[in-house]
Formats: structure tokens, C-alpha cells, sequence
């Protein structure tokens, strides 16, 4: 028995006595979400197939958060259950031909490569809490500069580990944690953990380390240090700073980042555990991790309007790393689009956002925004060379109904064109589309 199912074991036999304590059933919530998601991405250039992925699903999220028992240390437990239910995947559109290892856009293949009917897993959370210091076991979502869990799909991606969360001391959230294994937001089953440029599913780990804090110097001001150490693969420091300040009628927010990367263990000398990025002296072009990135992005919010800029460096031999085991993953960057992330090795990008809260024009709930992104001077190894580029413009619309029978469902549109020079790499189109609505049950 490992230590998450020991652990989980030991607190449910805590609340079989316990869970008539006040607290532990009168603060517990239950909700059901459900998501209907249809996402078309059209592979614009290229010979390779497909030229088209396409899928369509029906997702239901059913969580259960329970409150804790009485007494010095609380207990309690949560439960997240993920269920996807195919509509439409069919004529090979599913983008997991031949049998791809890691499944289609949405859905898990079958070994023909055909997208199954459904898919379902069950996560389980043992936790416990004195005074303002909890810790949790089992799955786990964090979102944290050096880990963010991902959300863009018919369902989440989790995590398997424990975390430990601490705001003993004021305006400081110091926050530790082990992370073993991976779901994939298209898979029912726990993985190992990985980075872009490893090969699949044979250079793994299963220890990825990680704590950090958020100190509030002002109201206004907030200051972020955190470490993260995914085992024979790589460590990253980063730093971060975030300031609120009023000027004139509205809003400026500065949002600064900086993260140093390097290898670690197996990283070092092993090409199966080496990162992608530029190097010309190794038989793959690729290497151990080398990374510095930098961002600023600067938003400034009035009268329902929010104007943006940003830009964003990337130094180094390798690409920027994070937990990617190749199945869809989020990185925390100022770059992180729909389609690309911009942090690719010797990556400049700028950026610029704009978007509306209609409300103010007497519309609640229906938004738009647009977000354009350029990167040049680009390392790449086949053939060599600085000066590959991309470019990117999201559009989103998004309306959530205020009130009636239907209050509360949510629509939006995703759209995305993506275009590059980069040498094996294909323009794309992309729409999304999402029904969403959540149903409290307790």
C-alpha cells in the first residue's frame, strides 16, 4: 500500500466516527459541471495526416468537498468524478491515427486509433487541518507558478501526491508539495511525469518537488518565490511580482516573471531524458535543460474596457520546461495560448490584449477579448538556424446568462489562428466551442 492510500485509508477510518461532528457534514459541498465541448483544428500546411481533428463530447465533473470534524486537528475528504461521453469522433478526425500513444484531442484511442465511447476516472482526497495549516494526500489540482493544472479540454487533467498549506503567519501563503503521478485530461489512468523533448513514456519520473510562498508587502503589492525539482529532469526557481495601482479611472496591473531553469540528474547525460532546443552538437538536436525566461505583462482596466501589453525572453539552449507528458498541459506564462506557448529556445515575444465586459453597456455576462502574440528569432537545430518566427490571435466571446430558467448556463467561442516558419511544424486553424452549467447538489 502506498503512503496516499495508507493515509486516505487511516482518515476515512478517522470520519467513520466522526462524521456526525458539526462541520465536517454542515460546511460539505457537492456540485455536478457539465461541459459540452466541440473543438476542429485544421492543419493548414504540411503532408503529414491528418489535415483535419475534430471531436466532439459530452463531460460531467461531479465533486464533492466535505467540511472537517471537530477538534484540534480536523479531518476530511473530497471526491472528484470525471465521466466523457462521446458524440462525434469518427473517419479518423480524432488525431490519434495509428494508434497514437497518448490518445486523441479529447478522447483516449483504442489501438486502431479510434476514440472510445467513453471515459471515466475517480479521485479521492484525504485532508486534514489545524488552525491555518492544512494538508491534503491524493489528487490533486494546484496552480502554482511551477505547477498549473489543465483545464482546456472536455475534462481536467489531476494530479497524485500531497501538498501542504500554510497562512499561520499574516499576509504570507507558504505552500509545499510531492506530486508522483499524472491523469491527462484525455485518460482515465495515472502516469509518470515528464518534459517536451523526452522520449515517451520510456524517460520518466516519479517526484516532482515544489514549495514556495506569496507574501502581501502592500494590499497592492504581492511578491512570489517558488522551487520546483522534477527528478532527473530538471530544476526551476522563480520570481514573481504583482501590483495593483490606481490611475485616474481605472486600473494598471503589473505582472512580472522570471524563471531559472537547469538540468537535473539523468537530464544531464541522457539522451532519452534530454529537453528540445538548440543543440547542434548532439545527433537529435537535443540537450540537458539551460533556460533563463522573463516576462512582463501590463494590463490596464476602465470603464469595462482592459488594454494589454507584454513581452517575453527566453534564453538559453533549451526550450523553457514543464510538466508534459505530451497529452496537453499548461505552463505559467504570459504566453500560454490557445494553440502555442511562445518559450521556445532564443524566443522574443510580444504580445498585445485587448477585451470588453459588455455589462457596462447594459449586456451582463457576454464578453469578448483578442490576444496577439508574435515570436521571433527563434533557435533551431534542422536545419540550423535564429530566425524562425511564429505568430498567434485568439479571439473569445463568451456569454454566461444572468437570470431566467437559464441563469447561470455558460456559451463561448474559441477561435485561433497560428502561423510559423518553424521547420516541421504545421499552421493552424482552431475552433472551440463550450456549453457549460453547474448544478449544486449539497
Amino acid at each position: 500500500m502506498n503512503k496516499s492510500t495508507l493515509a486516505l485509508a487511516v482518515s476515512v477510518g478517522v470520519l467513520a466516527q466522526q462524521a456526525g461532528a458539526a462541520g465536517f457534514i454542515e460546511d460539505s459541498k457537492a456540485t455536478l459541471g457539465l461541459r459540452n465541448f466541440y473543438i476542429n483544428t485544421d492543419n493548414r500546411s504540411g503532408a503529414a495526416n491528418p489535415s483535419r481533428n475534430e471531436e466532439w463530447g459530452q463531460g460531467f465533473d461531479l465533486r464533492f468537498i466535505s467540511g472537517y470534524t471537530q477538534g484540534t486537528v480536523g479531518f476530511g475528504v473530497d471526491a472528484i468524478g470525471l465521466l466523457g461521453v462521446r458524440l462525434d469522433s469518427g473517419g479518423g478526425t480524432n488525431g490519434a491515427a495509428n494508434g497514437a500513444a497518448y490518445g486523441g484531442t479529447v478522447f483516449p484511442s483504442e489501438s486502431n486509433g479510434e476514440a472510445v465511447d467513453n471515459f471515466s476516472s475517480l479521485g479521492l482526497t484525504a485532508k486534514a487541518k489545524i488552525s491555518q495549516t492544512e494538508l491534503k494526500l491524493g489528487t490533486l489540482q494546484p496552480k502554482l507558478p511551477v505547477i498549473v493544472t489543465n483545464d482546456g479540454r472536455l475534462l481536467p487533467q489531476t494530479f497524485q501526491g500531497g501538498q501542504i498549506t500554510s497562512s499561520e503567519i499574516k499576509d504570507l501563503t507558504l505552500v509545499g508539495g510531492q506530486i508522483e503521478h499524472v491523469k491527462g485530461r484525455n485518460s482515465s489512468s495515472n502516469e509518470q511525469l515528464s518534459i517536451g523533448g523526452a522520449s515517451a513514456r520510456t524517460a520518466n519520473s516519479n517526484k516532482f518537488i515544489y514549495a514556495g510562498g506569496d507574501y502581501k508587502i502592500t494590499k497592492d503589492l504581492t511578491a512570489q518565490y517558488y522551487y520546483g525539482n522534477l527528478e532527473d529532469f530538471y530544476k526551476q526557481h522563480f520570481l514573481g511580482l504583482v501590483h495593483n495601482w490606481s490611475i485616474g479611472p481605472g486600473v494598471l496591473k503589473s505582472d512580472l516573471r522570471y524563471f531559472n531553469s537547469s538540468d537535473d540528474g539523468l537530464n544531464g547525460n541522457t539522451p532519452a531524458y534530454y529537453s528540445n532546443g538548440n543543440y547542434n552538437s548532439t545527433a537529435n538536436g537535443k540537450g540537458k535543460v539551460d533556460n533563463n525566461l522573463y516576462s512582463g505583462l501590463f494590463l490596464y482596466t476602465v470603464a469595462g474596457h482592459t488594454f494589454g501589453g507584454g513581452y517575453q525572453v527566453s534564453n538559453g539552449s533549451s526550450d523553457f520546461p514543464w510538466l508534459n507528458q505530451g497529452d496537453g498541459s499548461s505552463a505559467y506564462l504570459t504566453t500560454d495560448s490557445q494553440i502555442a506557448k511562445f518559450a521556445r529556445a532564443g524566443e522574443r515575444t510580444w504580445q498585445a490584449r485587448y477585451s470588453y465586459d459588455f455589462a457596462k453597456v447594459g449586456v451582463p455576462g457576454l464578453t469578448a477579448g483578442m490576444v496577439y502574440l508574435r515570436g521571433d528569432d527563434i533557435d533551431t537545430r534542422s536545419p540550423a538556424s535564429t530566425n524562425s518566427s511564429e505568430w498567434e490571435r485568439d479571439l473569445t466571446v463568451g456569454y454566461v446568462v444572468p437570470e431566467g430558467p437559464l441563469k447561470n448556463v455558460g456559451l463561448m467561442w474559441k477561435n485561433a489562428t497560428w502561423r510559423t516558419n518553424i521547420p516541421g511544424q504545421r499552421d493552424q486553424d482552431e475552433n472551440r466551442l463550450i456549453v457549460s452549467y453547474s448544478i449544486p447538489l449539497l
